[in-house]
C-alpha cells in the first residue's frame, strides 16, 4: 500500500477540523429558566429555539460542546431512516407510521428554514438517499418497505441499480433529502443562542438532581443551577429516576473512514439494507469530494478487534471507489430504544420538569430537531403531535418485551463473562501503544503503554453496575460491554451512563 493511503494513526472526526469558540466552566451558583446538560446538536438546538423564545437558557457539557455524537456523525439530514416504515406499520399501526415520517420531514424542513434565514454556510446539499439490497433477503424487504412509502405517501421508487460497482438486487429512492457539514451549521447556531442572551458552561460535569418546583443541577464541583426546566440531550440521560434507561436502550458502535477517490462520487446517499452496513456520502473539501464510507456496526464493548471495522471499510472503499488518499478515520456511537422510536419528554410521569432526549438511533440531525421542538412546545405548553409518541413513559409490549428479556440476559453475560474470565497476560507483556486486560496481583486490570513506554492501569470494572469493560484497539478506549460506557486509557469516563472514572491502579 502507497503512503498516501495509509490509515491514520489516530481516530479524528473531519467535522472537529473546524475551530470552535471556547467557554468557560460554572464557576458558582446560578440560576436560569431552563438549564440543558450536553452540548451536542439536541441540546444546542433546544437551547436557540427557547431562547429565541425569551427564555434565558444555559447549556451545560462535561467537556467540549459538539465533541460527542453530533462531532462524530455522518450527518445525513434523511427521513430514510434504513428499513423502518414497514416495520413500523406492523407494530404501531398506520397512524402511529406517518407521524414519525411527519416528525422527520418537518425536521428536515426546518433545519432548511434556518439554512436560509441565518444564511448558514454549511455544505447543504439536496439529496436522493438510496437503501440498497445484495441479497434476494432484503431485496424482499426493500419491496416490501417500498409497499410502506406508498401507503405512507412518501415520494419514492425502487430501481435496479446504482452508480456504483456494487452488484445489486434492487434499491429504494427517497428524493429529496439532505446532507451538511453539521459543525458549521451549529456554529451558526451556538452564536445566535449567545446574541439571544443564552450561556454555555465547557468543563462543567452535571452528577445529580435536586427535585422539587425548581430543580437543581448539581456539578461536580458542587456548584448548582437552579431553574424551572431541567433538560437532559446529553446522549445517555445521566439522571434515572427509575426509567431504567439503562436497561431500555442498547450501544452500538459504528465506523467511519473519510477518503478522496479515484473514480468521481456520483452524488446521492447510499446505505445497504445488509449486513455488515455500508454507507456512503461526500462532503466538499478542498475543492473536491470527500467520501465518507461508514458501517461495520457492533455492541459497544462487543466483537471483535475493533481495528478491523476500519480495515474492512478501507477494503470496501477501495474495491468500489479506489482510494486516492485516506484522510481522516473516526468511531461513534448510538443509543437504540428497545421499539426503535427515541425517548423525548419527561423522564417519569412524576417528573414533569426534568426532560431527556435520547435514543436517536444512527438519525441524529432529524431526531436532535424534532426532539428540540417537542420540548420547546411542551415547556411553553403548546400543542405538539408528537408528545404521546416519542413519551419516555410508553412501553410497547410488542416488540418490547422480547427485547427487554434478550438486551438484560446479553447484560447478564457479559456480566458474568468478565467475572469468570481467565487473563494470561502481565503488564510487561505489552508493546509501546499496545493495550489489554492483564492481571495485576491477582486481579483483572486495563493496562495501556503509551508511545513513552508510560504504563496506564485502570480497575476494569465499570462505575456504572459493575460490568467488566473491554480493549478498544480501533479508538484508544476502555468500553463497557453491558450498558455502553467508554472511558479514556487513564479511565475518565467519555461516554455514560457511568457517572464516575475507572479507578486507577499503581
Amino acid at each position: 500500500m502507497s503512503m498516501n493511503v495509509q490509515m491514520p494513526q489516530f481516530p479524528e472526526p473531519y467535522w472537529r477540523e473546524l475551530e470552535l469558540q471556547g467557554f468557560q466552566a460554572l464557576m458558582e451558583d446560578q440560576s436560569f429558566d431552563i438549564t440543558i446538560v450536553g452540548g451536542g446538536i439536541a441540546g444546542i438546538t433546544t437551547g436557540y429555539l427557547l431562547a429565541n423564545e425569551g427564555m434565558k437558557v444555559a447549556i451545560v457539557d462535561a467537556g467540549k460542546i459538539l465533541n460527542g455524537t453530533t462531532g462524530h456523525t455522518t450527518a445525513k439530514v434523511t427521513a430514510q431512516h434504513n428499513l423502518i416504515y414497514d416495520e413500523f406499520i406492523n407494530h404501531f399501526g398506520e397512524e402511529k407510521t406517518k407521524l414519525y415520517y411527519e416528525s422527520a420531514s418537518t425536521a428536515i424542513d426546518s433545519i432548511v428554514r434556518i439554512i436560509q434565514e441565518k444564511q448558514i454556510d454549511c455544505d447543504y446539499s439536496q439529496e436522493d438517499a438510496y437503501i440498497y439490497s445484495i441479497s434476494d433477503k432484503y431485496a424482499e424487504k426493500i419491496e416490501k418497505e417500498a409497499e410502506a412509502y406508498k401507503r405512507l405517501g412518501i415520494d419514492g421508487n425502487i430501481t435496479n441499480s446504482i452508480p456504483f460497482d456494487i452488484k445489486i438486487k434492487n434499491a429504494l429512492i427517497m428524493k429529496n433529502q439532505g446532507q451538511f457539514h453539521p459543525l458549521k451549521y451549529l456554529k451558526k447556531l451556538v452564536e445566535e443562542f449567545i446574541k439571544k442572551g443564552g450561556v454555555i458552561f465547557e468543563n462543567t460535569t452535571a452528577i445529580d438532581i435536586e427535585e422539587g418546583t425548581n430543580p437543581k443541577l448539581i456539578t461536580r464541583s458542587g456548584y448548582k443551577i437552579n431553574s424551572k426546566y431541567i433538560i437532559m440531550t446529553s446522549h445517555f440521560p445521566f439522571y434515572d429516576k427509575k426509567g431504567l434507561y439503562f436497561a431500555r436502550m442498547y450501544p452500538e458502535r459504528a465506523y467511519v473512514i473519510a477518503v478522496t477517490t479515484k473514480t468521481a462520487f456520483p452524488g446521492g446517499m447510499y446505505i445497504s439494507a445488509d449486513e455488515p452496513t455500508r454507507s456512503l456520502r461526500y462532503t466538499p473539501y478542498n475543492g473536491e469530494k470527500l467520501v465518507l464510507v461508514s458501517g461495520e456496526n457492533h455492541q459497544t464493548g462487543q466483537g471483535p478487534d475493533t481495528l478491523k471495522h476500519y480495515v474492512e471499510l478501507e477494503k470496501f472503499a477501495s474495491e468500489v471507489l479506489g482510494i486516492e488518499s485516506y484522510n481522516y478515520r473516526w468511531s461513534t456511537q448510538d443509543l437504540t430504544t428497545l421499539d426503535k422510536l427515541p425517548l423525548i419528554g419527561p423522564i417519569t410521569e412524576n417528573h414533569p420538569n426534568i426532560l431527556t432526549a435520547t435514543g436517536f438511533r444512527k438519525w441524529g440531525m432529524t431526531n436532535s430537531m424534532t426532539a428540540a421542538r417537542l420540548l420547546k412546545d411542551l415547556i411553553l405548553e403548546r400543542e405538539n403531535p408528537y408528545f404521546d409518541l416519542f413519551s419516555p413513559s410508553r412501553f410497547n409490549t410488542d416488540p418490547s418485551l422480547r427485547k427487554f428479556i434478550s438486551t438484560n440476559l446479553d447484560v447478564a453475560g457479559h456480566l458474568l463473562k468478565g467475572k469468570l474470565e481467565f487473563v494470561p497476560k502481565d503488564p510487561s507483556d505489552l508493546a509501546n501503544e499496545e493495550g489489554s486486560v492483564v492481571m495485576v496481583n491477582g486481579k483483572r486490570a486495563g493496562a495501556y503503554k503509551d508511545e513513552d513506554g508510560q504504563l496506564h492501569l485502570v480497575d476494569t470494572t465499570c462505575t456504572h453496575l459493575g460490568c467488566e469493560v473491554e480493549w478498544n484497539h480501533g479508538d484508544h478506549t476502555w468500553d463497557c460491554p453491558c450498558h455502553g460506557s467508554r472511558f479514556s486509557i487513564d479511565g475518565e469516563v467519555i461516554e455514560g451512563p457511568a457517572k464516575k472514572p475507572l479507578n486507577k491502579l499503581q
